[in-house]
């Protein structure tokens, strides 16, 4: 008998008096100290299969099938029994810590709360207990972070707290759902090693759900490819791997960015250029506000980007990535040379930066986060054109409807709001709204990382016929470095605010010069 039996899972929701459904006959099998991975694009079901299993679907899941833990059945169990079994038996480590975490209690008291609730672990045994797991999932100096709060912590510690609160009271079974998906490679990598030691040294059974197939090869025993709510083939992860028999199986697996850019015109002018650019932040303290320290975000960074160019910036978070985009754009002060279109802009003013702003644009990481709710996408992409007048003689909504055709939508869909859309054709509005204003310079901070391995390829290849159609100067910003290699004609990496190594793609790729270059290539896969 296995430890976690799923047998012909059907999941449906109750919606404005229909019934919806989610998951359809879905059958796997956990085994303890074994890996299983749920793997699929998002809305194949692998986050409502894995909630089902202790019940943590709400009151509009409709729920039928079999689902047994230690040969006792969850669905239908009573209140009390499924309060024994989750965070206990059954833990959970999800996506975004930052959103799992309570923002207003101290990393301490979290963890003590779990102890105390399942172990009745109270005062001095409750705290040794906690700086005993903080040193297991690899917090330094355990007994300095016990005050911290969650935005204290870089977004790899919070993690590791995240697996700590996880594996507080010993479960036979750890649910992780997307844990690196917002993570810089090196740190993903350090994520997914710590899993597997603690499921070897605590004998657990780790159903693991993704969209990664790089992670899954790395980390799991079988693997459950789902598809529209169903398994479509499942089996040893070698096996899927080498011969998968699944057309949809088939797509996942090819769906890596391929290629390179197409090469820079050698006429190609020059768009942007800083030389020695530094941007530091004060740190001042007492009733006078005096500078006693600075935090130094970007030291020294000399880069040039030409029409048709892509300069991708990789480094772990923090490394000054965003910061140094922001600062070229004149957004954050900063010290040294900017020159934009063989013009040096360091001493403009607002308003003389205004009419530039129309030729350097950007595209942020979530595309959800950065939509406004309240507007339709037309009104959205159309918001710039009132403000610099591009094309005044031509109607708002034909401008629109030509930025949608070139991004890959349907002007149909103009009047929709961002809701009504998907991830990936919510990042191809925010591309829209950046191309209806005719670019020379498109920053495009972590495009991708959010999206699904299919919808990633769609984006790239999205931004390359921009590129090539318009002769675009890309500055891309990323932490997964296949999406930089296949969008990237030169490349430059940070660390701690400092340029470590700078040069053509292949050449840093394939015979990287330092070791925190090595590191992020091997972290990488």
């Amino acid at each position: 008998m296995s430890l976690l039996e799923v047998e012909n899972l059907t999941v449906a929701f109750r919606q404005d008096g229909q019934s919806l459904r989610a998951v359809h006959g879905v059958s796997f099998t956990v085994d303890r100290g074994e890996t299983v991975a749920l793997v699929g694009e998002s809305g194949s079901g692998k986050s409502v299969t894995a909630l089902s299993t202790v019940s943590l679907l709400g009151s509009s899941a409709e729920v039928q099938g079999s689902v047994t833990y230690d040969g006792q059945q969850m669905i239908g169990a009573d209140e009390a029994r499924l309060r024994q079994v989750r965070g206990n038996d059954i833990s959970f480590i999800f996506q975004e810590p930052m959103t799992s975490l309570n923002p207003l209690h101290s990393i301490e008291k979290q963890l003590a709360e779990s102890l105390a609730l399942h172990q009745g672990l109270t005062g001095a045994a409750a705290r040794a207990r906690i700086l005993d797991l903080l040193r297991k999932v690899g917090i330094r100096d355990p007994e300095t972070r016990l005050g911290a709060y969650p935005h204290q912590l870089s977004g790899g510690q919070r993690q590791r707290v995240m697996i700590a609160m996880a594996l507080a009271n010993k479960p036979d079974i750890l649910i992780a759902d997307e844990p690196t998906t917002a993570l810089d490679v090196t740190i993903q990598a350090q994520i997914l090693d710590l899993l597997a030691d603690l499921k070897a040294e605590e004998k657990m059974g780790l159903l693991f759900i993704t969209h990664d197939l790089g992670i899954v090869r790395r980390v799991a025993d079988k693997v459950c490819v789902m598809k529209g709510g169903e398994i479509v083939e499942s089996g040893p992860t070698e096996a899927v791997f080498a011969n998968p028999q699944h057309p949809y199986t088939r797509k996942l697996l090819a769906a890596e960015p391929q290629g390179a850019p197409d090469p820079v015109p050698e006429a190609a002018e020059e768009i942007v250029r800083t030389d020695h650019l530094k941007v530091w932040f004060p740190i001042q303290r007492g009733l006078m506000r005096k500078t006693v320290d600075h935090v130094r975000a970007v030291n020294d960074a000399t880069l040039s980007v030409r029409a048709g160019e892509t300069l991708g910036i990789v480094g772990e978070s923090g490394s000054g990535k965003t910061t140094l985009a922001l600062a070229l754009m004149r957004l954050i002060a900063s010290e040294g040379g900017i020159t934009f279109d063989g013009q040096d802009i360091r001493q403009w003013s607002t308003r003389e930066l205004r009419r530039l702003r129309k030729d350097m644009q950007i595209v942020f990481q979530d595309p959800f986060g950065s939509l406004s709710p309240r507007m339709t996408c037309a009104q959205i992409i159309a918001e710039g054109l009132a403000i610099h007048r591009v094309d005044p003689h031509r109607a708002p909504r034909d401008l629109v409807a030509e930025a949608m055709v070139e991004t890959g939508l349907d002007p149909a869909s103009m009047d929709r709001y961002p809701h009504e859309f998907s991830g990936g054709q919510r990042q191809r509005i925010a591309i829209a709204r950046a191309m209806v204003l005719r670019p020379r310079l498109l920053v495009l901070d972590e495009p991708t990382s959010a999206l699904d391995m299919t919808v990633q390829v769609q984006i790239v290849n999205l931004l390359r016929e921009l590129q090539r159609k318009h002769g675009l100067a890309y500055l891309f910003i990323s932490h997964d470095l296949k999406v930089v290699r296949a969008m990237s004609h030169q490349v430059l990496v940070m660390k701690q605010g400092d340029v470590v190594e700078a040069g053509p793609a292949d050449r840093l790729f394939d015979a990287p010069q330092t070791e925190y270059t090595r590191t992020l290539v091997a972290a990488a896969g």
